[in-house]
């Protein structure tokens, strides 16, 4: 009996290959009827016998291409006259644009195994040339200017395909079938060579000539695919020259090793590599990874000063890896941009920007529409990868919010590791890591981003959801939109940042630690227990607040938390600083000390206090020290002991009795470094169980920035699990301000529906 079905198909399944693997999927069951584009949805009209039918239906939503994740949004059976006007064979139509339903952007994608082979294949026609992809790999986000994603919407509609790339492109068998950024020697985009003494265009004489210049220990900026990267070896003469011209004296840099050749036996040397770690690594993705430096490590200290973790990624676009296989060893590739800023991805403002900084340049002429830095991850559980910050091929990521936005809505995160998250109905998507907003640059390609994302997705947002800070840029740009504005406590958003990953839990107890957010009594808070769920958070306990001499100072001059708390304890103690005694007359008579429970301030003072460190150059860079420190200790202590009281209606934790214990040089400082992760993870315990009298709940949630300390996640597992309380940590977005957007639209659809119930 012929049948005919008409399928509605969502998810991710855009920029894939989808639409040629439902094609093929079709002719070879024999059935007829079409599949077009709409509007981030692919329609499919099948005709044929119901057994046909079935295995056709199991085929594309269970055994889809290896980046595909196709989700069924609708099924209907139609006359079986349509199938007379399918006709007799199975096509793919021209993409329909006069959908309501909003599109999907796809993310950028790692070389394929199939390209790389043919890179390296010495008779094929794009044996190493750099742009080389397929419907599996190569660029999307970055290059797309309007959806659906067709070839003549995105940076390629300049580049006219030659007769060999036509008859590919309009090949349904063939892999490159509507592969829109698909490209050869002859018709595709070129790289080019750049110094002071003259230019050297096309493959293989420009990445020869850039490689000599790294032999010789040079810095060469490379435009890849969502941005500017600069590279020198990994080695410890070229990694300071860097250090010196960018003005970075000790944040890590990422190494990039090669693909080919010996370069998955170095990392392993490197690094401590798991099997499923290098997996992860190899994925059509190709993050960066932190990873423990092996004991057989050679690469240079002065690549990660003080730490005992690197940034490892592989090579991700053809241009990268023949760049690695041509260098053969591994090499520093940072974001090139100013410090906190956006990665540059315009080739003017990089030429200018980086100008005293590359000794040389590889451009090409395939433009970025909008910036994709790297992702970033590590390892906080075994096996289970979580993100630091999102970026290239991990983003823009959506999900499905488990109660429905009243209306569209767009979250414009805090002030630091900025990204945006745009919501309607139940939908949320997460943008890509933007950067910090301190800088006018900063500012600029935020608003870029809010903007594109609206026109891109279709959704003009009705309000926007800001952080409760007053000052903060993002909620400034929010309030000029002339619509409403929501705001959400810092930490309310970051705990339902962490719910939103775990929607079978109704209750919770949240330990949300960071540096620094704005509290709802107005004071900085930090160091937060929160009890109940997304749109009805209480505060039910945190660490004992303490004025902050200097304010906004000690996230830099971080011994300024520590006199802080010295102080606060009746201490008298005095930093060996110039600035003490005033900072300590103003502290006294309460002129800019802020009152502040911010756990990242904590550790700040314990990494003054006991590795006598006074400035940070970077964000978080006491804390990692301080980490890196406590694991060289080998010995089994007892937690130093933990003193919690009821104040103001809250738990309390006090740290003052562990100030003389971090002050005393009788014993090691790795020892003290490790006794203060062990205090603090056990008063984390007792507070959790202290609190689980008084307040149900299913789980415990650890987010804010402090939980990324991975040796303090570790020291919390085996109690936790001792005491029945169930630990949930972020995967999918990080825990740090990174996720705050996305936190910010849960929290928001929670407070709608609540509102609907009332």
């Amino acid at each position: 009996m012929q049948l005919c079905w008409l399928l509605h198909i969502g998810g991710r399944i855009q920029g894939v290959g989808y639409r040629p693997f439902i094609y093929r999927s079709a002719v070879a069951l024999g059935l007829t009827g079409w599949v077009r584009n709409a509007a981030g949805q692919v329609e499919i009209l099948v005709c044929g016998e119901e057994e046909g039918l079935d295995r056709f239906y199991q085929t594309i939503l269970h055994q889809p291409p290896a980046v595909a994740l196709p989700k069924l949004v609708r099924k209907t059976v139609v006359p079986a006259s349509e199938c007379l006007k399918s006709g007799r064979n199975f096509r793919i139509l021209p993409s329909h644009e006069n959908s309501e339903s909003a599109p999907l952007l796809p993310f950028d994608l790692a070389l394929c195994d199939d390209c790389m082979a043919e890179i390296h294949d010495p008779v094929a026609r794009r044996r190493g040339y750099s742009f080389t992809n397929c419907t599996q790999c190569g660029p999307r986000y970055s290059i797309i200017r309007e959806l659906p994603y067709d070839r003549a919407r995105t940076t390629m509609a300049g580049f006219a395909l030659c007769f060999q790339c036509e008859r590919e492109f309009n090949d349904p068998l063939d892999r490159r079938f509507h592969a829109q950024a698909l490209a050869c020697p002859a018709c595709g985009p070129h790289i080019v060579f750049q110094t002071g003494k003259g230019n050297s265009v096309g493959d293989p004489k420009a990445i020869e000539d850039a490689c000599a210049l790294l032999q010789a220990g040079g810095i060469v900026a490379v435009k890849g695919v969502g941005g500017y990267h600069l590279l020198c070896l990994a080695e410890s003469g070229p990694v300071e020259r860097l250090r010196m011209r960018k003005h970075r004296p000790a944040k890590p840099f990422a190494v990039m090793f090669p693909l080919t050749g010996q370069g998955q036996k170095r990392i392993a040397l490197e690094v401590q590599m798991k099997p499923y770690v290098l997996k992860f690594l190899l994925g059509s993705r190709r993050p960066i990874v932190l990873c423990q430096r092996a004991a057989s490590a050679t690469l240079a200290h002065n690549i990660a000063p003080g730490l005992d973790t690197i940034g490892v990624f592989f090579p991700y676009s053809p241009l990268h890896v023949l760049l690695l296989e041509k260098l053969g060893q591994p090499v520093v590739a940072t974001s090139a941009n100013i410090s906190g800023e956006p990665v540059l991805y315009e080739d003017d403002r990089a030429r200018l920007q980086l100008n005293g900084i590359a000794d040389g340049w590889i451009t090409h002429n395939r433009p970025i529409e909008r910036p994709a830095d790297d992702a970033v991850f590590c390892y906080a559980s075994k096996g289970i990868p979580s993100v630091i910050r999102t970026g290239r091929g991990y983003a823009p990521l959506e999900t499905t919010l488990p109660k429905e936005l009243a209306q569209p809505t767009l979250a414009v995160g805090g002030h630091q590791k900025v990204t945006i998250a745009l919501g309607y109905g139940r939908r949320a998507i997460l943008s890509p890591h933007i950067g910090d907003m301190g800088s006018a640059r900063g500012r600029e390609i935020f608003q870029n981003i809010a903007l594109d994302f609206s026109r891109l997705y279709r959704i003009n947002p009705a309000r926007f959801v800001v952080d409760m800070h007053p000052d903060y840029a993002t909620s400034h740009w929010a309030r000029s939109q002339g619509k409403l504005v929501i705001p959400v406590a810092h930490h309310f958003a970051h705990a339902s940042a962490l719910a939103l990953e775990y929607p079978r839990i109704e209750q919770w107890l949240m330990f949300t630690f960071d540096g620094a957010g704005y509290g709802c009594d107005r004071s900085i808070w930090g160091g937060e227990v929160l009890a109940g769920a997304p749109g009805r958070w209480i505060r039910v306990g945190r660490m004992r607040p303490f004025r902050l001499p200097g304010g906004d100072l000690a996230t830099r001059e971080i011994w300024r938390s520590a006199a802080g708390l010295c102080w606060e304890a009746g201490i008298d103690w005095q930093p060996s600083i110039v600035h003490g005694p005033l900072a300590h007359k103003a502290w006294q008579k309460d002129i800019n000390a802020p009152l502040t429970s911010a756990a990242g301030r904590l550790f700040d003072a314990a990494a003054h206090l006991i590795m006598n460190m006074h400035q940070a150059t970077y964000e978080g860079e006491a804390p990692m020290r301080l980490e890196t420190l406590a694991r060289q200790w080998k010995g089994s202590m007892n937690p130093w002991p933990v003193s919690l009281r009821i104040t103001n209606g809250l738990l309390e934790a006090d740290w003052a009795p562990w100030l003389p214990r971090m002050l005393d040089e009788r014993r090691v400082k790795s020892e003290r470094a490790y006794m203060w992760h062990l205090t603090m993870a056990e008063t984390i315990v007792q507070m959790a169980s202290a609190l689980k009298s008084n307040y149900h709940f299913t789980a415990v949630g650890l987010t804010g920035g402090v939980f990324q300390n991975r040796l303090l996640v570790h020291l919390l597992k085996a109690p936790m699990k001792s005491c029945r309380l169930p630990l949930a940590l972020a995967k999918s977005w990080p825990c740090n301000d990174g996720g705050l957007s996305i936190g910010q639209l849960m929290e928001t659809a929670c407070r709608d529906t609540l509102k609907n119930m009332d």
